[in-house]
């Protein structure tokens, strides 16, 4: 049975936008964001019947040609224009998943009642997402100010009849889509075309999409670095509470926290030890890790303030007889936020390729390369040379873009966010590290049947069900395929949302 969620004005938690999201979850307008957005729209019409004052976006052309006073009688036109001369978006599709929730952002924006538009622009969004009806929107063409003009601009072609949509698995006309339906397109109003196309819902649905995979990524972190741990005969004492009081970010006291459960009652664990300390990767799990944490935690807060927030432009404060032109459409937070997540998610890979690096040395008992006859056998040495080269390029793709900002618009917008750019780069370094942390996950697995005694319930209970897709490896074989199916492993493990947030 699918869920149903009423869109509102009610704060949407990180907890809550999971749910909704990752579920089957059909959305309506609650009764009282009908309200808002018809008593908005009933407003600005009656702003307009008015007349004589320029109302940016409403009555005047756009961005540089805002001084361009456009008559009554091609308001709609107007905004027609608008959204077909800005569908100039390039490069590869987006993804379908990263649409969807654009398409949830921006019906959620739209519903505060601050944009003007018509009740049925609303309803035909909410319309497209019921039916998993995706826009074919583009990865390049936003700076990340003025709102993400190109990518929404695709997303709102739809609602024409114009552009291309993904549906039932394939990508169709939207002119074919609506005869499909049955639906009319819409004649835009006032506005509205500028109401869709202002606003940050393609970098900040990069940026939800990310944080829901940043926090699993967290946690599979020190799950898989428990193993490797393990796998290294690695030391307990670096976890101790006492020493994370010491020093208590809350990223690093939950980290270390993390470990020690998940290594509660392993025998190998507390073994005795030959070597006094470990090297960084391991000793330092927690500093690093919490360090990462406390980054996701401080993205997550501007990502979530994002998604409850009216990011077009001009506002329109119904209550206060007040249609504002400022710049909510702005990027910047999010491009800070978006810059620092990457960075911190590519730790969490540069630090377990250093232990994969370990796992392989030939160090503490365990065979050079992980397999029984090296030599004959090259066993893992190649696997630590892919998670070098992808850790390698997630330090390119680190590179903030926030601090770049480039003019357009004929000097009108003359900083801008690349906010963006931000999103897309993030959005290669979480599947990066997927990748990196994979790889990891298959040497400790393959460490850990050179020890002999037992590993916590945790430990064991998780191995078992990894050893279900990837078997351990006696000679050599086309690890390729291993690989792909640890990493198929990583992405379809599912963790109660309690361990998540």
């Amino acid at each position: 049975m699918e869920n149903t969620h009423a869109i509102s004005a009610d704060y949407l938690s990180i907890e809550r936008l999971y749910t909704l999201i990752t579920e089957s979850t059909q959305l309506t307008l609650s009764e009282d964001a009908q309200n808002r957005i018809l008593k908005c729209r009933a407003y600005l019409d009656e702003k307009s019947v008015a007349g004589g004052v320029p109302i940016y976006g409403v009555n005047t052309g756009f961005g540089s040609l805002c001084n361009h006073s456009i008559p009554a009688d091609d308001l709609s036109q107007l905004q027609k224009n608008l959204v077909m001369s800005h569908a100039c978006g390039f490069g590869q599709k987006v993804p379908a998943e990263v649409v969807k929730i654009m398409l949830f952002l921006k019906i959620q924006s739209l519903s505060y009642g601050n944009s003007g538009v018509q009740l049925e622009t609303v309803n035909r969004l909410i319309d497209f997402y019921n039916n998993d009806i995706l826009p074919v929107v583009y990865q390049q063409g936003s700076l990340g100010a003025s709102g993400d003009l190109a990518p929404l601009a695709h997303l709102s072609l739809p609602l024409l009849g114009m552009g291309e949509v993904l549906m039932a698995g394939c990508i169709i006309s939207s002119e074919k889509m609506l005869e499909k339906m049955s639906w009319e397109p819409i004649e835009l109003k006032s506005k509205e075309g500028l109401a869709l196309l202002n606003g940050t819902q393609f970098m900040n649905a990069y940026g939800v999409w990310s944080v829901f995979k940043a926090y699993k990524l967290s946690y599979l972190a020190d799950a898989i670095s428990s193993i490797s741990l393990e796998g290294f005969d690695g030391r307990i004492e670096p976890f101790n509470e006492l020493v994370h009081m010491l020093r208590p970010h809350k990223g690093q006291l939950k980290t270390a926290a993390n470990i020690r459960e998940m290594l509660a009652g392993s025998q190998l664990i507390e073994n005795e030890k030959e070597h006094v300390q470990d090297p960084y990767s391991f000793r330092c799990i927690p500093q690093v890790h919490g360090a990462s944490k406390d980054a996701i935690d401080y993205a997550c807060k501007t990502i979530v303030t994002e998604a409850n927030s009216v990011t077009d432009n001009p506002n329109v404060i119904v209550g206060e007889d007040k249609v504002i032109s400022a710049g909510n459409f702005h990027g910047q937070p999010l491009a800070l936020a978006l810059d620092h997540l990457a960075i911190a998610l590519a730790e969490l890979g540069n630090i377990s390729e250093r232990r994969t690096y370990l796992l392989v040395s030939g160090q503490r008992g365990l065979p050079p390369y992980l397999v029984a006859k090296p030599g004959l056998n090259s066993g893992f040495m190649i696997p630590q040379y892919t998670a070098a080269s992808i850790v390698s390029q997630n330090k390119q793709l680190c590179t903030p873009a926030s601090v770049d900002s480039i003019v357009s618009s004929n000097g009108q917008e003359d900083h801008v966010s690349m906010g963006a750019n931000a999103a897309t780069k993030l959005y290669q370094v979480v599947e990066n590290v997927e990748r990196i942390l994979s790889i990891e996950l298959m040497n400790a697995a393959q460490a850990m049947a050179f020890r002999k005694g037992a590993s916590s319930d945790f430990i064991e209970t998780l191995l078992d069900t990894y050893r279900q897709d990837v078997t351990f490896v006696n000679d050599d074989r086309v690890l390729h395929n291993d690989m792909q199916d640890s990493l198929h492993f990583l992405i379809n493990i599912e963790i109660d949302q309690d361990l998540l947030f």
